[in-house]
C-alpha cells in the first residue's frame, strides 16, 4: 500500500502518463482516428484528475515544499513552478470546455478551445514531472518537504 511519502513519485508518474496520452491523442486525431483520440483524451483527463487528488492529499498532509539551495538555481526553479501552477489553474476550465464541446458535438468550438488547452496541458504535465525530478533527483538534499 502506498504511503504519503510515495505520492510525489506517483504524481510524477501520473503527469508523465498524462503526457503520453495527450501526445497519442494528438497523433490519433491527426490520423482522423476519432475513437482512439477520444479514448486517449479521456485517459489523460482521468490520470490528471487522479494526479490532482493525490497532489491535494499529499500537500494537505505534508504542507508545502521549500526549495533552499543551490541559490543560483532557485529563480529558475521558482519560475518553472510559478508557470506550472498558474497554467494548471488556467487549463481546468479550458479542458472542461473542450470536453463539453466534444460531448455536445460542437466541433468548431472544441477545436478552438483545444488550440489553447492542449499545449497548455502538455506544458503543465511535463513541468509537473520536471518539478518532481528537480526536487527529488537533481537537488534532493536541498528541499524541505
Amino acid at each position: 500500500m502506498p504511503t504519503i511519502d510515495d505520492l510525489p513519485a506517483i504524481n510524477a508518474g501520473l503527469n508523465s502518463l498524462s503526457t503520453v496520452f495527450l501526445f497519442l491523442g494528438y497523433l490519433f486525431i491527426k490520423k482522423e482516428n476519432k475513437v482512439m483520440h477520444r479514448n486517449c483524451m479521456i485517459a489523460a483527463f482521468i490520470t490528471s484528475t487522479v494526479f490532482l487528488i493525490c497532489y491535494l492529499i499529499y500537500h494537505f498532509n505534508t504542507g508545502h515544499t521549500v526549495f533552499k539551495d543551490p541559490e543560483w538555481f532557485k529563480p529558475i526553479y521558482l519560475s518553472l513552478l510559478a508557470t506550472h501552477i498558474i497554467l494548471a489553474v488556467v487549463i481546468v476550465p479550458l479542458i472542461l470546455m473542450a470536453f463539453w464541446f466534444a460531448f455536445k458535438g460542437k466541433w468548431d468550438a472544441h477545436k478552438k478551445t483545444v488550440r489553447w488547452a492542449w499545449p497548455l496541458w502538455i506544458y503543465v504535465s511535463i513541468t509537473g514531472a520536471t518539478v518532481y525530478f528537480i526536487l527529488y533527483h537533481i537537488f534532493p538534499q536541498v528541499a524541505d518537504h
